[in-house]
């Protein structure tokens, strides 16, 4: 793969990723790349020299596609509702929050290779998604009636402080997911498992090929009303 490094997030996309359809949800196109290695390394050594974060938004990880999954196929979780795409990604998930009939949603990213991401790819699915780069962690919730979070336990400081927030959000007028395949930081209380997918993967970014992912209830902090 020869890499084009290109000044503007959405040409840059363009120019490295292609149109693919991920395994667990075919109803859903996303701009991914074809071959993962490349990619995670030039962001990581090269073009860290130019300020290009890792490029998280290239790939379909696998909590991320079992709350699109579970999404699609239970579309009333959403229907009409506000919609938060918390640390969106690709967006994949906000996409299929809007395929399955929200009435809004706000794909929020603090990378902006990752909000040129969510755009081109809602395009590409013919829906449409506010797309916001901010850090909403700590933010009161505005009016969300529901709010998505996949594969956010990646680090321990991060997933501690992600985790006690959704907690704060959940409420019974907003109700918290989790998408996540077992990673080391995701809470070990406070969740109720709602559904699980065997969702298939690659070596180059997972320890192997097929990872379970679950998808969880947030339950509301302590004290919560």
């Amino acid at each position: 793969m020869s890499l084009a490094i290109l000044t503007e997030p959405q040409d840059f996309i363009r120019a490295n990723t292609r149109l693919q359809r991920p395994p667990l949800i075919p109803e859903i196109q996303l701009h991914l790349a074809s071959e993962v290695v490349p990619l995670w390394q030039a962001t990581e050594e090269e073009l860290a020299k130019v300020g290009l974060p890792p490029p998280f938004w290239a790939f379909a990880w696998a909590g991320g596609q079992a709350l699109a999954r579970f999404l699609l196929d239970h579309p009333a979780v959403v229907r009409g509702k506000r919609v938060l795409d918390f640390a969106a990604g690709s967006g994949v998930q906000g996409i299929a929050a809007r395929l399955a009939g929200a009435a809004s949603v706000e794909a929020v990213e603090i990378d902006p290779f990752a909000c040129a991401a969510c755009r081109l790819n809602a395009e590409a699915n013919g829906t449409e998604i506010a797309v916001r780069e901010d850090d909403l962690v700590g933010c009161a919730n505005p009016g969300w009636d529901v709010v998505l979070a996949g594969d956010v336990c990646y680090e321990r400081p991060a997933a501690e402080k992600i985790t006690a927030w959704l907690r704060g959000l959940a409420d019974a007028r907003c109700l918290v997911l989790m998408g996540d395949p077992g990673r080391t930081y995701l809470p070990r209380g406070g969740l109720e498992r709602v559904i699980g997918y065997a969702v298939k993967t690659t070596r180059e970014l997972e320890d192997s090929d097929l990872r379970n992912a679950v998808v969880w209830k947030v339950a509301a902090a302590e004290g919560a009303e």
